[in-house]
């Protein structure tokens, strides 16, 4: 019985210090986890749609580095959201988004063109908002993280801007 209420209160200890962890994040902190949620959630999905719907080799090779890359930062958020106590999505409605539909109904050379100058505007703002955040933010979990997963955005950067000169040679 002891046993028993002496993990409750472990329990109930825990939660309050997730809790209250939530509360020092401050809204600029708390913004960034949401947007970079999205954004990892966004990205993966569009990297699946391309790995599935693209022709040429190195938008298809692009689009699982893509994938890989975005499931691993979302992996690390879902530890730090966890960590942190915050509150993140779990998950995007596909059929809202503009990009995604415009994607689906694209096939073979115009696809792999929209696809990848998507992704060339989307690693763009993603470096961005995690520089800003990298910078600026005030929790030193989530600056490390944003500061972290730059590195991955910017190579993705890198191949979308090749996948998308390849693409104008042919």
């Amino acid at each position: 019985m002891k046993t028993a209420a002496l993990s409750l209160v472990c329990v109930a200890l825990f939660a309050a210090g997730s809790m209250a962890r939530a509360a020092s994040l401050n809204a600029v902190d708390k913004s960034f986890l949401r947007t970079a949620a999205r954004i990892d959630m966004t990205e993966a999905h569009k990297g699946q749609l391309a790995a599935n719907q693209a022709s040429a080799a190195d938008v298809k090779d692009f689009a699982k580095t893509l994938v890989q890359d975005e499931t691993l930062a979302w992996q690390h958020l879902s530890e730090l959201a966890a960590k942190t106590g915050a509150s993140i999505p779990r998950g995007i409605n596909a059929s809202k988004d503009q990009e995604i539909m415009r994607l689906t109904s694209l096939k073979g050379d115009r696809f792999d063109r929209q696809f990848t100058r998507e992704e060339i505007a989307a690693e763009q703002q993603a470096i961005a908002v995690f520089k800003r955040e990298a910078a600026h933010g005030h929790d030193t979990d989530v600056k490390s993280y944003a500061n972290s997963t730059l590195t991955a955005l910017e190579n993705d950067l890198q191949l979308a801007q090749k996948c998308a000169k390849a693409g104008k040679k042919s």
